[in-house]
């Protein structure tokens, strides 16, 4: 896989023809209403072509567009579809260009009857780009967004956008972009180039008055896979999609990720930098959370790491995963224009049974905070074969603030530093780190009275833990653990340790790679 930049997304591909109208029951001549199902058998016949690429040229000047002029071309709001009915929600389409050349077809679905919406020049502001020479109907776009009155009912915010090959991002109140969603990942890990399924059709429903909710319909199309997508779009504090998937493999795919989230980690407290930046923390997710299959809640902290890493996290029926932003607060970040502490996690609740697999982490190096470089997925143990019929179902939350996504404690800080007393200069070891820990919250301000019950339970897959400690922090109303561990050369470990008291355990459990080259 290579480092996907959010200035690089790949784009959607070429979109198909609207769907025609089908004959009522009785047999008289007449649109049914389009529902999912439609979008499921088109997948289905789709699955049993042949691949078709697009061609990705697009009509002159647009495939010259440099960036800036790309964002130089602007939808008119006074354009935006979807209100004719009176709902509270309204589309906007981005337009063809620059990196995004390849169309989608866009329909709107009124009275169950899907129109395809045409290319109009009336509908943008091309700012100082000329567009000479009329360009088609057809042309299509490059995606779309939704908006609603989120923050203020006087106010359209935008709410969900569609855009580049199967990626989409939404936000609940109050919350800037950061992460992304996919609809479908394949081979992100695998030896072979990652291939991106593409969202070639979407289907938007017109809301009626006092909607509470958005329905979007999408035709996804790739050489392994054709699938048909139901997204309903819940807005709110923190809003929720609930994703439905029906996939029809045209190959094996040994290598799926469902579910996929894209993120970005360059620099925090636990995995600094040399840099000479003034802000002390750059990203958007600073963890993968995990709730097993079993119950038990994970954390682990997110690195930028000198090399490809992999990490996966075997499971049956896992409750649920996600890529968080557990730190809020401004000061750590001291951004001004990129609101780090107001990007939101997203959190994937399976609905139904996804059997055994693991959740995997995929953390690559970057050497800037522009590019995405890191993915979390669910990928099943069994490799999806042609002719199955694979059905899914799952929420996305955007997540706040993590405080109340379980009970227990939870590890709030992660940082390094050589074994050695304060204060001593004698050169570090690099066979032996100590790994600090901030638990905080749940119970565990009721055990500051009487810290001598709380216990640090660690563990290290190898090497030696050679000394622990653990003491109040009044601070974060919480405790502070330590852990010293040493390798040898070319060894690498994966550490865990949580709090208990008695037979009670306290926290979530804390995980963290380390490998001595």
């Amino acid at each position: 896989m290579t480092i996907l930049s959010r200035r690089t997304l790949l784009q959607s591909l070429l979109a198909t023809a609207a769907m025609p109208a089908l004959a009522q029951p009785n047999g008289v001549p007449g649109p049914n209403p389009f529902r999912y199902e439609d979008v499921v058998s088109r997948a289905r016949e789709l699955s049993r072509a042949p691949y078709e690429a697009p061609p990705a040229q697009l009509p002159e000047p647009l495939n010259a567009l440099s960036f800036d002029d790309y964002r130089d071309i602007r939808f008119n709001p006074d354009r935006a579809l979807l209100g004719s009915a009176g709902g509270p929600f309204r589309m906007q389409l981005f337009h063809l260009g620059f990196l995004y050349r390849r169309p989608v077809t866009v329909n709107v679905l009124r009275d169950g009857v899907p129109t395809p919406v045409p290319y109009q020049r009336e509908l943008f502001n091309y700012g100082r780009n000329r567009i000479e020479r009329p360009l088609p109907v057809n042309l299509g776009f490059a995606g779309f967004r939704l908006h609603y009155p989120l923050n203020d009912p006087k106010v359209l915010d935008e709410v969900i956008a569609f855009l580049g090959a199967s990626y989409f991002r939404f936000l609940g109140m109050d919350q800037k972009y950061g992460i992304s969603a996919r609809g479908l990942a394949i081979n992100v890990e695998g030896g072979e180039a990652e291939e991106f399924p593409h969202f070639r059709e979407f289907w938007v429903e017109m809301p009626k008055p006092h909607a509470e909710r958005a329905t979007v319909f999408a035709l996804l199309d790739s050489p392994s896979v054709a699938g048909a997508y139901r997204f309903h779009i819940y807005p709110s504090k923190e809003t929720t999609v609930e994703v439905t998937a029906t996939l029809f493999p045209r190959q094996s795919i040994p290598n799926v990720g469902l579910a996929p989230l894209t993120s970005m980690y360059f620099e925090g407290e636990n995995d600094r930098h040399q840099t000479d930046d003034f802000r002390l923390e750059l990203h958007d997710s600073d963890g993968l959370l995990i709730q097993s299959g079993a119950g038990e809640w994970i954390w682990r902290p997110l690195r930028n790491p000198e090399r490809k890493t992999i990490s996966s996290f075997q499971d049956n029926n896992p409750r649920g995963f996600g890529l968080m932003q557990r730190d809020r607060v401004f000061e750590n970040y001291q951004d001004l224009e990129a609101y780090y502490h107001k990007r939101p996690g997203y959190w994937v609740e399976p609905m139904g049974n996804w059997g055994e697999g693991q959740v995997e982490l995929v953390e690559i190096p970057t050497p800037d905070e522009t590019h995405d470089n890191i993915v979390a997925y669910w990928q099943p143990n069994q490799p999806y074969e042609p002719g199955q019929e694979i059905a899914i179902s799952y929420r996305l939350r955007a997540v706040a603030a993590v405080g109340g996504m379980h009970p227990g404690g939870k590890a709030i800080n992660t940082f390094q530093a050589p074994p050695r007393a304060s204060g001593t200069n004698a050169p570090s070891d690099p066979t032996h780190r100590r790994f600090i820990i901030d638990f905080a919250g749940g119970n565990l301000p009721y055990y500051l009275g009487d810290p001598g019950q709380v216990q640090l339970v660690p563990s290290t897959s190898a090497g030696t833990i050679t000394h622990t400690f653990i003491v109040p922090n009044d601070h974060t109303k919480g405790f502070r653990a330590a852990i010293d561990v040493k390798l040898e050369p070319g060894q690498s470990t994966d550490l865990r340790a949580f709090l208990k008291a008695g037979n009670r355990t306290l926290t979530e459990t804390w995980t963290y790679p380390w490998s001595v080259d």
